[in-house]
């Protein structure tokens, strides 16, 4: 008993250290994840029993003992502990026969820690718990009492000494309660009552045999627990509490282990584009003021009203690229390029009807059918019509008959008082002759009246001449009477871009100025005169001896 004595007051001190010596990077509140807790204590002890006892009382001087725990987690209502406690403890009874006793007391006992922290939760910083449980009690008790003479008297030599080394069972109970300092470390406050199966402590026994001696122990100690718990995705809260246990390396994590979300808009801060402002999801966490798909950082039309379609930018469709929104664009279909109004409809700038992108003539109304261009009067028609009667060369010549301008004035006018229009002239001839000299002399009076309409201030761009010669005739080239009707020059008016009237009456024909551009010479021999009014005369030459 003595040697174990000795060892357990060596064992103690070490104990302290070690505990103490635990980094706080190894050690935490003892939990499902740091299953392992080691303590230490110190501690002071009372007797009660057949000698007397000082339950409850002040006895002085206090003797101070020593302990120490191993606890390991079951569960969050129970731990499992092996405790141990040293007592040096000594008793003088205030009565006869005066009985006192000196104990070397040794305590090792197993025993099942009920924790009240599941009801209040492992992290609330006050745990009180309960202990039961049993163990071997190991003590070397001395002392002495007196012997009571049969006739009551004590007196010298009455003295009795004993001495005992007690090896016996023992079960206690406990009660604590825990302060936690920090996650590392608690301090225990405990008291303890342990039942030794044994009544050699102060030598006396009762003629019934049971044991009284027992003893109540008071403690103090800090105990620090220890254990690396399963942490999956290294974020620092073990798996058991992390209600999001694949968080990526690196990313800042709350106490649930859960990413940081700093303004709780549900995306976690490291896949928040908008960190610090509340946003959607679809959107990387930033707002959308305008609730239109595109976020207020990246959108150019940041107020646009609810419900209308936007482009990538942020600001309202513009199919038809117009300038103005689809949800304002009352023509949403306008050709590329064309100009509109505030509705996005294409402009009428004439107010006719036809929007300008359509219209021949966008600053003068006319109706649709026309192009919306102003339909030429009837009787305007008529005149062009019928110019080819009054219209007269000199004989087999492109020289203009004076009896001829009177009528190339009025169409003068005319193409003055229409000025979207534009007029062909085209040449014809009868069938006498030679092909080629009846092609030239047809090209050369179509000419000869377009020069006199330019000397007239007619823009050369509005007039173009043309030959057929004899290959277009109107009447029987057998008669002398259809000869004179397909000698003519006729004047059609068309409207300015769109095809030749010519063209369309006759087919393709080169123009004077197309055949002249390619530096070629007209075909046939070359006739008199350009029919322009006091224009130099051609030099004349001999004629065929046919009548044109």
């Amino acid at each position: 008993m003595k040697e174990f004595s000795s060892i357990l007051r060596k064992l103690l001190p070490g104990a302290l250290l070690a505990a103490t010596g635990l980094t706080a990077s190894s050690v935490q509140a003892q939990n499902a994840d740091h299953k392992t807790a080691i303590g230490v204590n110190v501690s002071h002890m009372q007797y009660q029993g057949n000698a007397g006892g000082d339950f409850f009382q002040g006895n002085w001087p206090l003797r101070v003992g020593g302990g120490g725990h191993i606890t390991r987690y079951l569960s969050p209502s129970f731990d499992l502990s092996l405790l141990g406690n040293y007592q040096n403890y000594r008793f003088v009874a205030a009565r006869r026969p005066n009985p006192q006793f000196t104990s070397k007391t040794g305590m090792i006992d197993l025993g099942l820690k009920l924790k009240l922290s599941s009801l209040i939760g492992e992290s609330f910083p006050i745990q009180p718990y309960l202990m039961g449980g049993g163990g071997v009690f190991l003590a070397s008790s001395t002392g002495s009492y007196e012997t009571i003479l049969p006739n009551g008297q004590t007196g010298p030599g009455t003295n009795q000494y004993f001495q005992n080394d007690i090896q016996a069972l023992e079960v206690f109970g406990l009660a604590g309660i825990r302060f936690r300092l920090s996650p590392a470390i608690g301090l225990d406050v405990q008291a303890s009552q342990h039942y030794p199966f044994t009544d050699k402590i102060d030598n006396i026994g009762t003629p019934d045999n049971k044991l009284h001696d027992r003893f109540l122990v008071y403690s103090a100690g800090l105990t620090v627990a220890f254990g690396k718990p399963k942490d999956t995705d290294m974020d620092g809260v073990p798996d058991r509490k992390d209600k999001c246990p694949d968080t990526p390396a690196g990313v800042k994590v709350d106490e649930t282990g859960c990413p940081i979300d700093t303004d709780g808009d549900g995306v976690a801060d490291y896949q928040d584009k908008c960190p610090d402002v509340k946003g959607l999801a679809a959107l990387q966490g930033c707002p959308d003021a305008d609730g239109d798909g595109v976020a207020d950082a990246d959108d150019k039309c940041p107020n646009t009203p609810a419900g209308v379609r936007v482009d990538a930018s942020g600001c309202p469709l513009d199919a038809d690229g117009d300038g103005v929104a689809d949800y304002l664009d009352k023509c949403p279909d306008t050709p590329a390029g064309t100009k509109v109004d505030a509705n996005g409809c294409p402009l009428d700038r004439d107010g006719d009807g036809v929007p300008d992108y359509m219209d021949r003539c966008p600053d003068r109304a006319g109706p649709a059918s026309n192009k919306g261009c102003p339909e030429m009067k009837a009787e305007d028609k008529k005149v062009l019509n019928e110019a080819t009667k009054y219209i007269n060369f000199d004989f087999n010549k492109a020289t203009l008959k004076a009896s001829s301008y009177g009528k190339l004035q009025q169409m003068v006018q005319i193409m003055n008082d229409y000025p979207d229009y534009s007029l062909s002239i085209a040449g014809h001839t009868d069938s006498k002759g030679a092909d080629d000299y009846n092609l030239r002399l047809s090209y050369e009076r179509a000419a000869s009246a377009r020069a006199y309409m330019l000397s007239k201030g007619i823009p050369a761009d509005r007039i173009e001449a043309r030959g057929y010669g004899e290959t277009k005739p109107i009447a029987d080239n057998a008669t002398a009477a259809g000869q004179a009707l397909n000698r003519r020059v006729d004047f059609d008016p068309f409207l300015t871009g769109e095809t030749n009237a010519a063209e369309v009456k006759y087919g393709a024909a080169p123009t004077i100025a197309e055949v002249k551009a390619e530096g070629k010479k007209l075909p046939g021999k070359k006739t008199t005169g350009t029919g322009a009014p006091r224009s130099r005369k051609a030099p004349m030459k001999k004629a065929p001896m046919r009548k044109k």
